[in-house]
């Protein structure tokens, strides 16, 4: 049994708050509200709070986990040639318009025989990259004809809080990762030294650290990114901390914190609300969940959300994958199609499958 949180978007925090105490009182032993939600501010969300929680350490060091198997079929949404177009359609949006920066997603439809075993892809995820914030959520809607399962393995921490202290670490700008030593090493280098990318990294850093710096009396800001790397890609990373100035307001709450930061540049755009109508007239597949929220807090308000990609929404036989990339002045159609598809490679690789996307 659980208790679902249902609150308009920017109250989802304060309505978390009254069912957490509610919670304590009914006896749940150190309660919590747990889920995720979308991407749009009309977007669904899945967010409850659990009677029983079990907690556990990090994952034990164990061999491989097999692949799922079996015969799949792909299925590209939209066809690659019209997610370019897109990309050129947003670039002549961004040279004769107000928009700056634009992230645009697609999707893959994975399809196999049998019903995709969940524990096991996340236990794959888990095992790939036991640093990422891995997770399995159901996001199930009334009239579903299947269960629905939210999984992935974020790289990105939208926002975590343990006391007074918050911690964010924006992601924006990659490069593939590749098996040879010396060509990562090229590619991180260029990376660094990339006007375009840093100018849409900066974007992402200067409006978290602007959102923030309203709950905060310090901030640290670095004054430069460096690169972190994921198993398929590498990533400017900026990793910004502050002090709140009132902790026990539930707007300060990491729920309350991650609804105010969402949604980032690294997942919309610069300006937010003309890049997310934008987003809404370019691409055909609806987000849901992708490129929103998922995370936890507790009565305290502390937490951890992340944005929610390297993902996928798996529902009975298929799989859904999401991956997006970054469009700014300077972008080129045929390399953001490369991109998404690098960044395809974290599910890709959990489901047995590479060089598909």
């Amino acid at each position: 049994m659980y208790s679902p949180v249902h609150a308009a978007p920017g109250k989802r925090a304060r309505a978390a708050a009254e069912i957490l105490d509610a919670a304590l009182v009914a006896g749940v032993d150190e309660p919590v509200v747990a889920g995720a939600i979308g991407f749009r501010p009309d977007a669904p969300s899945s967010l409850v709070v659990p009677a029983v929680v079990r907690r556990a350490g990090p994952p034990k060091k164990s061999g491989p986990v097999a692949p799922l198997g079996g015969n799949w079929s792909v299925t590209p949404r939209p066809a690659p040639e019209v997610y370019t177009t897109a990309v050129a359609r947003a670039l002549d949006e961004i040279r004769d318009g107000d928009l700056r920066k634009i992230v645009l997603a697609r999707c893959l439809d994975v399809t196999g025989g049998d019903s995709v075993a969940v524990p096991r892809l996340l236990a794959r995820l888990v095992h790939a990259d036991p640093a990422a914030h891995a997770f399995a959520v159901d996001v199930s809607a009334p009239g579903d004809p299947a269960p629905r399962t939210l999984i992935g393995a974020s790289p990105e921490l939208l926002v975590s809080r343990r006391g007074r202290i918050v911690t964010a670490n924006p992601l924006a700008g990659s490069r593939p990762r590749v098996a040879d030593d010396a060509e990562n090493a090229r590619r991180i280098s260029d990376l660094l030294a990339s006007e375009k990318d840093r100018a849409e990294h900066a974007h992402v850093a200067a409006q978290v650290a602007e959102v923030l710096g309203r709950f905060c009396v310090d901030l640290d800001v670095p004054a430069e990114p460096e690169v972190i790397g994921t198993p398929t890609m590498w990533h400017l990373s900026t990793r910004i901390s502050g002090r709140l100035a009132d902790p026990g307001d539930a707007g300060s709450s990491a729920l309350g914190l991650a609804e105010a930061l969402h949604p980032t540049p690294a997942v919309c755009g610069v300006p937010t609300a003309l890049a997310r109508d934008t987003i809404a007239a370019l691409e055909p597949e609806d987000r849901g969940y992708y490129a929103g929220l998922v995370g936890w807090t507790d009565q305290d308000g502390d937490g951890e959300w992340v944005v929610t990609i390297r993902c996928a929404e798996v529902r009975d036989r298929t799989v859904r994958l999401f991956a997006g990339a970054g469009v700014v002045a300077g972008s080129d159609p045929e390399a953001e199609l490369a991109e998404t598809g690098a960044k395809f490679g974290t599910m890709l690789r959990a489901l047995g499958l590479e060089g598909v996307a």
